[in-house]
């Protein structure tokens, strides 16, 4: 009886060995940026002046994928912020908005493997403001959207003066989606105080409310877990809807850390 005990436990460790040595590892590569730069904003419900000043951004990207498998997950936060003031210098308005990308891409290795491609597409959830400091009243608008956005994203490695560096470009636009927006001549009182619904919710398409983001960034190792990423982002976001135009154009120069490691799923 007890020699059977230990077969059982012999099995049982076996086939335990096989199921983790059978696991491929999860390598996840993680990095956190801040980037500094101008910002332009166009919205005709607060004003037909164009604002522009400097804005902050902070973004975090988190891609998981398993060696052994195409598809990976992307999952991006964006928090921006920026102060704008008028072309005469006279009045300011504050823009904010928080962005949440969560995506599916499929890869390709070229090159030897030096060239990785990846298609797929994102949901972006976007919730924000911009508040018109001179306005007595209608001061703010309210940002809100929901977005598909097609996706591609390519990297390329390579060595420059004896280090090792990666390039990597992404590009994101939208197809289909819907956002909030009053309409022309109302008031957030009318909509949110005595229920007045006038077309609030409102079905967008690249042509009514385009958008085009884009990254490219560089990455060198500064050590043997982490790597010094530099670049660059773009984000020209426009809508003209309910008889109203808005726009929000942030270009951001980036810098920050990347870190790359594997997890073993359990």
């Amino acid at each position: 009886m007890t020699k059977c005990r230990y077969s059982l436990l012999a099995v049982a460790c076996w086939l335990l060995t096989l199921a983790a040595y059978g696991q491929q590892p999860k390598v996840i590569t993680r990095s956190t940026m801040i980037g500094f730069g101008g910002t332009n904003v166009l919205d005709t419900y607060l004003s037909e002046e164009h604002f522009s000043g400097p804005g902050l951004t902070f973004l975090a990207t988190v891609e998981r994928q398993r060696p052994d498998r195409h598809w990976s997950t992307l999952v991006e936060h964006e928090a921006n912020v920026s102060t704008v003031k008028d072309r005469a210098n006279s009045k300011q308005e504050l823009e904010g908005a928080y962005n949440l990308y969560w995506g599916r891409l499929r890869s390709w290795l070229l090159a030897d493997g030096r060239l990785r491609l990846q298609a797929g597409a994102v949901a972006n959830a976007s919730l924000g403001f911009i508040y018109n400091t001179s306005n007595s009243n209608n001061p703010a608008q309210a940002r809100a959207h929901l977005n598909v956005m097609p996706t591609a994203v390519a990297h390329y490695s390579f060595r420059l003066f004896g280090l090792s560096v990666t390039a990597r470009y992404e590009f994101n636009m939208p197809l289909v989606g819907i956002m909030f927006s009053p309409n022309y001549g109302q008031s957030y009182y009318e909509i949110f105080a005595r229920g007045n619904y006038d077309h609030n919710v409102v079905p967008t398409t690249f042509v009514t409310a385009p958008e085009w983001r884009h990254a490219l960034t560089v990455d060198t190792p500064v050590s043997k877990t982490l790597t010094l990423r530099l670049g660059y982002l773009g984000n020209m976001q426009q809508a003209k809807v309910n008889n109203l135009r808005q726009h929000v154009y942030t270009h951001r120069f980036l810098v920050g850390l990347t870190k790359r490691f594997s997890v073993i799923p359990k």
